[in-house]
């Protein structure tokens, strides 16, 4: 179980190392990261954040816990520095966020709940893309890197490895890679 704790300790300070410097860019509005996308993720991390409490992630669901509460933050900071440009996929895919809250309370189905916040987080990354596509300096790409450092860590601390502790790591680790793969081609691309 000490291994478990190590990997915790050392997801939680990657993920402020990872964090750091986008809030640093945000505020320097270098970044200006797509509002909506963020408080999807800000709701789809923190329904995921509860499951992995719930299927016993043990010391592996802080960082997780630490992460939501900074995604609000950088949420909160968008409103004012970031990107607004909201189209109607955007909307349905915050209400299908919302939906999956719903799910869990009326179904009662965490696992369910967890897998479509899963999806509808990577579905989240839309926005992003969209602007990254045309403007690809506008996001921090050593912060996406880190996220995704700092998510196999978290997988590596979970007490108990199951679909529910599992499918969300998964998913953004994986959508984090592809986010960073694209912003460094795409700022190859503008060269």
């Amino acid at each position: 179980m000490q291994i478990k704790i190590i990997f915790s300790i050392i997801s939680i300070i990657l993920g402020f190392i990872a964090f750091f410097p986008y809030l640093k860019s945000v505020i320097s509005r270098k970044t200006q990261p797509h509002s909506f996308t963020w408080l999807i993720w800000g709701i789809t991390q923190g329904t995921a954040t509860v499951g992995l409490w719930i299927g016993g992630g043990g010391v592996g669901a802080l960082s997780l816990t630490i992460g939501t509460l900074l995604v609000f933050v950088i949420f909160f900071m968008s409103l004012k520095n970031g990107e607004k440009n909201i189209t109607k996929s955007d909307i349905v895919i915050l209400i299908a966020a919302l939906m999956a809250i719903a799910i869990w309370w009326f179904l009662n189905n965490p696992v369910l709940a967890v897998l479509l916040v899963s999806i509808i987080d990577v579905l989240g990354y839309i926005p992003t893309f969209r602007k990254s596509y045309n403007k690809p300096y506008t996001e921090d790409a050593l912060s996406w890197g880190l996220f995704t450092i700092t998510n196999v860590f978290s997988i590596l601390a979970l007490a108990n490895y199951n679909l529910l502790t599992l499918s969300y790591l998964v998913a953004v680790s994986s959508a984090n890679v592809i986010l960073l793969i694209f912003l460094l081609i795409r700022r190859k691309q503008l060269v």
